[in-house]
């Protein structure tokens, strides 16, 4: 679905059929012309942040949020305040220069609370992404153990761009690891239909098993000799970001487009994986090169470079207590233009995309708290962000 601006006739046309409950509910309010929505805001939690890429709390009732910066840092925000020590300081061991590189993420191990286990990604200096694990030192929650790193896995990566690298636990208690393509342009290697590739692909990997990380038994390509056994999905150009719905387990995927497309595809949440998104034969839902598609799954929605677009940034199905009328609905943004969207299914289960708000944010990433409320952080101003409802 592309996304279009709407002119006035349409939105009191559209207001009328929310009225009588025949289209989307009545919480998104959409206007593509006004600049914000009435009826929700974006409220400072923190600012000073230093390029955040993600915003993360562990499962530990801390309340703790926790921001990963991109240069090497990792923050925590504790009732409104930046700690002045990091968590974690890796600068010596990555690169940053590249505007994709640099430390791009961090997931808790779902026993975070018990094990002090968590995993944290980054580009090494000689570009490769790279998976490891940490432990929070014995004596201090705020600080972790710098000499706990064990490197689980390093990619070979011909590129500075198209890092991909988020990490997220799924329900099944697997470690999803999503890569982009090697980089470039137009996936000079054909690495999104190569199954021999990491790049290109979401991982599924079982970090409890082995010296390194387990395969789970039932990892789609196991057995199969033309594939990585590591593999849960292909034909992804540059996945950021990827998030799973708190209630539902479905598996959010924002890829980033090329030159025109931008998309989200959704995994069912009984899905067996062997996903093949399409890239680099196509770019969203439309041809990029020669190629059979045959089996190819398209995205639920696309949008296109007009309006300032440029590059998706994928968000997290609403599940918090505070805004019910956003319950199901899943938020995600764009980097260049600051413009929200607002994506759910309605009554009759077809997926309907609206502008949510306009913003003058960079929006680098979204985060989701355990009570399932969103936050949002803004690269320009370094600042951390919460969902909330206007008073």
């Amino acid at each position: 679905m592309q996304v279009r601006r709407l002119n006035r006739k349409w939105l009191i046309v559209i207001s009328v059929l929310l009225i009588a409950g025949l289209g989307m509910p009545l919480l998104l309010h959409v206007n593509a012309e006004q600049a914000a929505n009435p009826d929700y805001s974006w409220q400072s939690v923190a600012s000073g942040l230093n390029r955040p890429t993600s915003i993360v709390q562990p499962p530990d009732s801390s309340g703790r949020l926790f921001v990963t910066e991109q240069p090497g840092t990792i923050r925590i925000i504790d009732n409104g305040k930046v700690l002045p020590t990091p968590f974690l300081n890796v600068t010596s061991k990555l690169t940053s220069g590249g505007n994709e590189q640099g430390l791009l993420d961090i997931a808790f191990h779902p026993d975070y609370a018990k094990n002090g286990i968590f995993f944290i990604t980054y580009t090494r200096p000689d570009g490769q992404p790279t998976l490891a694990r940490y432990k929070v030192s014995a004596n201090n929650p705020n600080v972790a153990d710098a000499n706990s790193g064990k490197a689980l896995i390093s990619i070979p990566h011909p590129f500075p761009n198209h890092n991909g690298s988020q990490i997220e636990f799924g329900a099944d208690g697997y470690l999803y690891y999503g890569m982009g393509d090697g980089g470039s342009g137009g996936d000079p290697f054909n690495n999104g239909q190569n199954k021999q590739a990491l790049l290109g692909s979401l991982m599924r990997i079982d970090v409890n098993t082995g010296d390194q990380y387990g395969i789970p038994t039932d990892n789609p390509f196991v057995g199969d000799k033309s594939a990585r056994p590591e593999l849960w999905a292909k034909g992804l150009r540059n996945p950021w970001r990827f998030s799973f719905d708190m209630k539902t387990h479905e598996l959010y995927i924002a890829d980033v487009g090329q030159n025109q497309w931008e998309e989200i595809n959704v995994q069912p949440a009984d899905s067996k994986g062997g996903e093949n998104y399409g890239w680099s034969v196509v770019e969203a839902s439309h041809d990029f090169k020669a190629g059979d598609k045959t089996g190819f799954v398209f995205p639920v929605t696309e949008y296109d470079h007009s309006n300032g677009n440029c590059s998706v940034t994928g968000g997290y199905v609403y599940r918090g207590k505070t805004l019910p009328k956003l319950d199901g609905v899943y938020l995600y943004a764009d980097y260049c233009s600051g413009n929200i969207w607002a994506l759910n299914r309605d009554t009759s289960g077809k997926w309907v995309n609206q502008t949510f708000m306009n913003t003058s944010y960079n929006i680098t990433t979204f985060g989701q708290d355990t009570d399932g409320e969103i936050y949002m952080a803004d690269q320009k101003s370094g600042t951390i962000f919460k969902l909330v409802a206007k008073q």
